[in-house]
C-alpha cells in the first residue's frame, strides 16, 4: 500500500511513476564509486536500488530486504523447531534477501528468556541446518545473530531470579538488576562461547552472524564509559573498552572460514541519559570496521523504559525514523550498512538506498505482516503489499507475554503450520456476511479465496468498523490502514461488497445463503452508576465523531485501559480542555504492549495529564466525579469538573443473531461475540473461513 503523500504531491502521475519520479530526483552521485562487495542488475524500475544484488564475502543478497533478528518465542527446548522453520520459510519464499535469525545464547548466563535460542550445544545443529537449508531453497542468504544480554535479564525459566553478569557492578533500571561483574576466567569462557557457538552455526549451514551490541547488551556494557568501571585492560579509553568486542570478533573470526560473514549491530544511540550517544556508536565501529563484514544500526537500550521503546517502534514514532543517523554512519564507513528502524513500506526503504544512507533495510515487521512483500514489490504489485501499521500488538506483544509472535492484520504469522497452505474448499457455498468491520472483511477475504460465492453487507457508508475511530486518535492514523489493506485483500479476492444496507431475517430469506456470518460488531457500554445534577456525560465514541461540544474540566474514565481512555485524554489536551485521566488498573496503558504503554506514558507526562490509577467510577453530580480506589474501598473525589468521558469497553450488537435462529445456519465471530481487539476479530474473520 503506497504512502498517501506520494499520491497526492505526484501533480496527476501514477502512483508508480510519481514514485520512479521522486526516487530518481533524491538518488544521489556516489563519490566514492561503487564498492567491490556490490553488484548491479536492473529489475523493477520504481525499486532499482531495493532489488540491486549485494555480495558480501560470496554470499550474494538478491535485494536489499532484511528480515532482521527478533525473538519469536516459538522455539521449544532452546532449539528450532518446525514451527520457527515454516515462519521463516514463508519469508524466504516471500522474497525477502537476508533472514537474520533470532539470538542465538553463547553462554549458559546468557538465557534471558525461557525460550531464547541456544547455541551452546552440538544438539543445536541439526535445526539450524534444516532451517538453513528450507531459506537458502529460495535464495535467501541466513545469518545468526550470537548473543549475551549481561545485566539485561527479563525471566528465568524457573522463576528464579537469575545471577546476571555484566562488565561492572551498575544496576540495570527496567528489570531491576544488580549485575556481578565479570571476572577475566569468566570473561574468557563467554569469547570461548561466541567461537563455539559460531562454529555450531557454520557447521549448520547458516551464512554468518550477527554479534550483538545493540540495545545495551553485554559489549555494550563494555563500550560505555558510565556501565563500564572496570580498574583491568577492559577500561579506559575507546579502544580499551572495545578488548572484549574485539576478542569476541576475533575468536569467531578463528571458529569458522574465510567465506563466514561476521556482521555487528550497535544502537547507533541507545537514547538513553547513561547509554551509548551517537559519536560514542560511531566512534566504536569506526575503529571496529576492519575486523567486520558489515555495520547494522538500530536506536535503543533495553536498560531503560524510555530506551527500551525504540527496540520495536510504536506508530507514534515516524516511519524510517534512522535514515538520517545511518546516513551518517555510512559516510564515515568503509563496509556496507544496515539499518533498521520503523521502515514499513518498500518505497521508504527505496528512498533510503536511493539517497545512499544505508546499504540494506530491516523491513521485520514490513514482512511478519506481509511475508509476500518483497515478491509483490518485485513484479510491479506494490499497491498489493499489506502495510505493516507498528501496533505492536500481535508481534512484540505476544513476544513479552512467552507466546509466538503474531500480526494483527495477517493472523497466518506465526500459525504457518495451520494456514500456510490456503485450501480450496470441498464444496462452493454461497456466504453472506453482515458487517464490513475488520472481522468480517477478513471472514470474506478468505472465504472467497477458498472459493466461496462471498457477499459482504456493510449497514454505512464505509467499510472499517471501529477503525475509522481508532485512527482518530492523537498519533494513531496509521491504524486505519488495517481497514484500507484488508478492502484491498477482498477486492483482490473477488467479493462483492454491498455498502448501506443492514442484514435482517427479510433480506437473508430473500438472498437464500447457505450460510451466514454475523460481524456486526459492538457499541460503547454504559454502566449503571450513580448519577444526580446536570454534569454533562458522554462516551468515546461521541468525542471522536465531534457529535457533542466538550466542557473545559474534563475527567476521562477509562475501565479498559487500552489505546482509548490516554488518547481521547490526549486528544482533549492538545484541544485546550484540563483534563485528568482515571484508570481503573495499576498503571496507564496497563493492557497495550509494552513500548506502546511506555511511548504513551512519556506523552502524557509532557502533556501535563494527571493519572490516577486504581480507580473504579462510582458517580457523579453538578461538578464532581466520585470514584473509589480498587484496593481499599476508599472514595476518591474530582471535583469542578464539567465533563464526564465514559471509555468503559464496549457490548456487543447482536439483535441478528436472535433472528437467524431456525433459519439459516450462522456463525458470529468478533466483537458481537465477545467486545475484544481488532486481533481476535482478524483471526475469528480467518478461522470461520478456514473451516466453511
Amino acid at each position: 500500500m503506497l504512502a498517501m503523500d506520494v499520491n497526492e504531491n505526484a501533480g496527476g502521475l501514477s502512483a508508480r511513476d510519481a514514485f520512479t519520479f521522486i526516487a530518481s530526483m533524491l538518488a544521489p552521485t556516489r563519490g566514492r564509486g561503487r564498492p567491490a562487495w556490490s553488484t548491479r542488475t536492473m529489475t523493477t524500475p520504481a525499486f532499482a536500488h531495493l532489488f540491486e544484488p549485494l555480495e558480501i564475502r560470496g554470499k550474494r543478497l538478491k535485494n536489499r530486504i532484511m528480515s532482521s533478528g527478533h525473538d519469536t518465542s516459538m522455539p521449544t527446548d532452546n532449539l528450532v523447531n518446525e514451527q520457527l522453520i515454516a515462519y521463516h520459510r514463508a519469508r524466504a519464499e516471500g522474497g525477502a534477501g537476508l533472514i537474520v535469525l533470532q539470538v542465538a545464547g553463547v553462554h549458559d548466563s546468557a538465557r534471558y528468556t525461557s525460550h531464547v535460542l541456544m547455541a551452546t550445544d552440538d544438539a543445536c545443529i541439526e535445526g539450524y541446518r534444516k532451517l538453513a537449508q528450507t531459506c537458502h531453497a529460495h535464495g535467501t542468504v541466513v545469518l545468526s545473530q550470537v548473543f549475551h544480554p549481561g545485566r539485561e535479564i527479563m525471566e528465568s525459566s524457573d522463576g528464579l531470579l537469575a545471577v546476571a553478569y555484566s562488565a561492572s557492578s551498575v544496576p540495570n533500571e527496567r528489570f531491576r538488576v544488580m549485575p556481578r561483574a565479570l571476572d577475566q576466567a569468566m570473561i574468557d569462557e563467554i569469547v570461548g562461547g561466541y567461537a563455539a557457538a559460531a562454529r555450531r552455526l557454520h557447521q549448520a549451514g547458516i551464512d554468518g552472524v550477527e554479534v550483538v551490541a545493540s540495545h545495551g547488551y553485554l559489549p555494550a556494557q563494555f563500550i560505555n564509559p558510565r556501565v563500564n568501571r572496570r580498574t583491568d585492560g577492559y577500561n579506559g579509553e575507546l579502544e580499551q573498552r572495545l578488548r572484549f568486542l574485539r576478542e569476541v570478533i576475533a575468536a569467531v573470526r578463528a571458529a569458522t572460514d574465510e567465506q563466514f560473514i561476521v556482521g555487528l549491530r550497535i544502537s547507533a544511540d541507545e537514547r538513553d541519559p547513561e547509554g551509548l550517544t551517537e559519536d560514542e556508536s560511531l566512534a566504536a565501529v569506526q575503529l571496529l570496521q576492519t575486523q567486520l563484514d558489515y555495520v547494522h544500526i538500530v536506536a535503543g537500550t533495553s536498560a531503560s523504559l524510555g530506551g527500551a521503546v525504540h527496540i520495536v517502534p510504536p506508530m507514534a514514532i515516524e516511519a524510517a525514523y534512522l535514515a538520517k543517523e545511518a546516513g551518517t554512519f555510512k559516510a564515515c564507513l568503509d563496509i556496507p550498512l544496515f539499518v533498521t528502524g520503523r521502515i514499513n513500506q518498500p518505497q521508504e526503504a527505496e528512498l533510503i538506498l536511493a539517497r545512499g544512507q544505508a546499504d540494506v533495510c530491516g523491513m521485520t515487521r514490513a514482512l511478519i505482516c506481509d511475508p509476500q512483500m518483497p515478491n509483490k514489490t518485485d513484479t510491479g504489485h506494490v499497491e498489493d503489499v499489506r502495510a505493516c501499521i507498528a501496533c505492536n500488538q500481535a508481534c512484540i506483544g505476544h513476544f513479552h507475554k512467552g507466546l509466538p509472535i503474531s500480526c494483527i492484520q495477517h493472523p497466518e504469522t506465526g500459525r504457518e503450520l495451520i494456514f500456510g497452505e490456503r485450501r480450496q474448499a470441498p464444496q462452493r457455498k454461497r456466504i453472506m456476511i453482515a458487517g464490513g468491520g475488520p472481522a468480517g472483511m477478513k471472514a470474506a477475504t478468505v472465504a472467497a479465496q477458498r472459493g466461496h460465492d462471498v457477499t459482504l453487507y456493510e449497514a454505512s457508508s464505509q467499510l472499517g468498523g471501529q477503525v475509522l475511530l481508532a485512527q482518530l486518535l492523537p498519533r494513531r492514523s496509521e491504524f486505519g490502514g488495517a481497514s484500507t489493506n484488508l478492502q484491498r485483500e477482498m477486492q483482490l479476492a473477488g467479493v462483492r461488497v454491498v455498502r448501506n444496507t443492514r442484514v435482517d431475517r427479510a433480506l437473508v430469506e430473500q438472498e437464500k445463503p447457505d450460510m451466514v456470518i454475523v460481524a456486526t460488531g459492538a457499541e460503547p457500554y454504559w454502566p449503571a452508576f450513580e448519577r444526580g445534577g446536570e454534569l454533562q456525560v458522554v462516551d468515546a465514541w461521541q468525542v471522536l465523531r465531534d457529535e457533542v461540544q466538550i466542557g473545559r474540566s474534563v475527567v476521562v474514565v477509562d475501565w479498559r485501559c487500552d489505546w482509548i481512555g490516554p488518547g481521547i485524554a490526549e486528544r482533549l489536551v492538545r484541544a485546550g480542555h484540563q483534563v485528568q485521566l482515571a484508570v481503573n488498573g495499576t498503571h496507564c496503558g496497563e493492557n497495550l504492549p509494552l513500548y506502546v504503554r511506555d511511548q504513551l506514558a512519556g506523552e502524557l507526562h509532557k502533556l501535563g495529564v494527571p493519572i490516577t490509577p486504581y480507580a473504579r467510577l462510582y458517580g457523579c453530580d453538578d461538578n464532581t466525579v466520585y470514584l473509589q480506589h480498587t484496593a481499599s474501598g476508599e472514595p476518591m473525589l474530582m471535583e469542578n469538573i464539567d465533563t464526564l468521558v465514559l471509555c468503559q469497553g464496549h457490548q456487543p450488537l447482536d439483535t441478528l443473531g436472535a433472528e437467524l435462529q431456525g433459519l439459516v445456519e450462522f456463525r458470529r465471530i468478533g466483537d458481537c461475540l465477545a467486545p475484544r481487539t481488532a486481533e481476535e476479530a482478524i483471526y475469528e474473520g480467518l478461522k470461520v473461513a478456514w473451516e466453511l
